[in-house]
């Protein structure tokens, strides 16, 4: 729709490679082989795969258990998207666009929707993400251990570090390219607006978690069962404030920094340092007090998350490595293809952690059907309630 193609986001589409007219309508498909280049099928697929299974994995957990805390939060996130992502990619639609401008645009995948803005990877992406960070945390017994809060922390830090992986290395390779003139993505880390670094990666999975638990979680695990439209109703709820949350937890920095780049990127950082101090303290302490048996062992593991988070590094790690030569070859940091480059020490301090705490969910206690404490050597009965 040409009223709907504004200068900046054609300006985005131009250096991905294409143009408004190419953008379809309200759904489109495309040959994968024909995309920009290789990896956006291969991230397609690794993520919408990825985000399905977390979906048949919660449908399976509530039926076999009762439990439909993974169910709550895979729609919880969706509709958290539905309510955040569709007023940044048509500000004028809904009359915000003397305020934001076009922050960013998504190259065309295979599935698109809403001519050319929402690639379904995205959409999927953000229920995967919640579920692999939500659940390690879980696995470790946080939330049981330290409530919910503290749990919710616990979740953001980690979803950060498997996100920015991802978020690191998207603008090289075309995945996406972000306004750079726009005031609101201000100060830049490399190719990634710090705003995005702290509020996308840490602070809305920790909103989101916060509310799941308060809201379905911790009631699930003290035995009580909700009916349908009162889960139906939940996450309407959870989606909804987890939105608020967003806006409420960077309020320091985007109050305070209000006049000041320099200012507002210090109280970003200062957000995210402070709770990835938290979290590293409290999931390094309760990894070793389960490993010297001073916490009770949970009894829960969550198979699926284990392994396709292993499978989600590794795909990630390939796409990095492809990278390298054009990255290690970027001036001023700018490639020879004319894409910005991410930061990698950066990234590969994400991979450290993100690996670190998939290590750690294979190597505590666990207790079996039965309820007896079994090591990390010994087989269990996963999934037990």
């Amino acid at each position: 729709m040409a009223d709907l193609c504004t200068p900046t986001f054609a300006d985005l589409a131009a250096r991905m490679g294409f143009s408004c007219d190419e953008t379809g309508g309200l759904v489109e498909f495309r040959n994968p082989a024909a995309l920009e280049n290789w990896t956006l099928p291969v991230l397609e697929l690794l993520i919408v795969l990825g985000s399905v299974l977390a979906l048949v994995y919660a449908i399976v957990r509530l039926r076999r258990h009762g439990d439909p805390t993974n169910l709550v939060l895979w729609f919880g996130a969706t509709a958290y998207l539905f309510i955040i992502e569709p007023p940044l990619y048509f500000p004028a639609a809904f009359g915000i666009d003397e305020h934001v401008d076009t922050m960013f645009a998504h190259n065309l995948f295979t599935v698109e929707f809403l001519w050319g803005r929402l690639p379904l990877y995205i959409i999927a992406i953000y229920p995967l993400m919640a579920t692999l960070a939500f659940e390690i945390v879980r696995m470790l017994g946080v939330f049981r251990r330290y409530g919910v809060v503290l749990g919710a922390v616990c979740v953001g830090f980690v979803h950060h570090a498997f996100y920015e992986i991802f978020d690191q290395i998207g603008p090289q390779l075309r995945w996406w390219e972000w306004s750079v003139d726009n005031p609101i993505n201000q100060p830049m880390f490399d190719s990634v607006p710090l705003p995005s670094v702290v509020v996308f990666a840490a602070l809305w999975p920790m909103s989101l978690a916060l509310c799941v638990q308060y809201f379905v979680g911790r009631h699930v695990d003290s035995g009580t069962h909700f009916s349908g439209p009162q889960l139906v109703g939940r996450t309407v709820v959870i989606g909804l404030l987890a939105s608020v949350g967003t806006f409420v937890l960077p309020l320091p920095a985007t109050v305070f920094g209000m006049g000041s780049d320099t200012v507002r990127g210090f109280l970003y950082a200062a957000e995210l340092v402070v709770l990835s101090v938290v979290a590293v303290a409290l999931l390094a302490r309760q990894w070793s007090a389960l490993r010297n048996g001073s916490a009770a062992a949970p009894g829960y593991r969550n198979s699926f998350v284990q392994w396709y988070s292993a499978i989600y590094l590794a795909v990630m790690a390939l796409l990095w490595i492809t990278a390298l030569p054009d990255f290690l070859g970027a001036e001023d940091g700018i490639t020879a293809n004319g894409d910005p480059i991410g930061n990698l020490w950066y990234t590969i301090a994400c991979f450290a952690i993100a690996i670190a705490t998939i290590v750690a969910t294979f190597t505590v206690p666990q207790v079996d059907s039965r309820g007896t404490r079994r090591e990390a050597a010994e087989p269990i009965a996963t999934e037990a309630s």
